[in-house]
């Protein structure tokens, strides 16, 4: 497997959720998991934008010996469960009945401390708005923005537009928000081109026999 720092995160999915499930993929021809130790996930963290870099070299820094490879170990898991919900309603609007399979996803929000604060506005410093915040009391709670954003794309995100690539070996998944839902590869300049290339072969082939 190769350095995971050597290869980019990807994020093709057009839905953040499903981005985390892509966190593991076959990009070219080696399967890379950008969670499989807790640089990893710091790293990965970071690339997606959901976790402020003051916030990760805080929480690194701060951490005891072993509490970022348990909490990788459990961002794994919490992705596994994700996969396998996702997996079942894939295809279909997400019906109430699936309520009794998020009990794991509503414990680990029912963690998060979060609070609200008046402050100038980061846009406009004249003009004041609420602004959110979170207490980072232990390295698990990066565990929380991550439950936070697959509880949304779960409530606000429609199950039937959820699609695998269809590149032959590809395992990235996406949300098709395309006009007529056409959207067939998590990229045409990969798996689209790769598609392209192929079927090119084959009638090239068949020309010559």
């Amino acid at each position: 497997m190769p350095p995971i720092s050597a290869v980019p995160a990807i994020f093709v999915a057009d839905a953040p959720a499903l981005d985390f499930l892509n966190s593991i993929a076959t990009p070219v021809d080696e399967e890379v998991d950008w969670l499989a130790d807790a640089r990893g996930l710091l790293d990965w963290l970071a690339q997606s934008g959901w976790v402020a870099p003051q916030t990760l070299a805080h929480i690194e820094a701060g951490a005891l010996p072993g509490e970022l490879e348990a909490v990788a170990t459990q961002t794994r898991a919490l992705r596994d469960w994700f996969r396998t919900f996702v997996s079942k309603y894939a295809g279909n609007t997400l019906p109430t009945e699936a309520l009794s399979d998020l009990a794991t996803l509503n414990r680990l929000l029912d963690r998060d401390d979060k609070f609200s604060q008046i402050a100038a506005s980061q846009h406009s410093p004249a003009q004041l708005e609420l602004q959110s915040h979170r207490r980072w009391r232990t390295p698990d709670a990066l565990l929380l923005p991550i439950a936070e954003v697959l509880a949304r794309f779960i409530c606000e995100e429609d199950f039937s537009n959820i699609k695998s690539c269809e590149g032959t070996r590809c395992t990235l998944m996406f949300v098709d928000h395309t006009r007529g839902k056409k959207r067939r590869w998590c990229s045409m300049s990969v798996c689209g081109n790769r598609a392209k290339a192929a079927a090119h072969r084959e009638r090239q082939k068949a020309t010559d026999d």
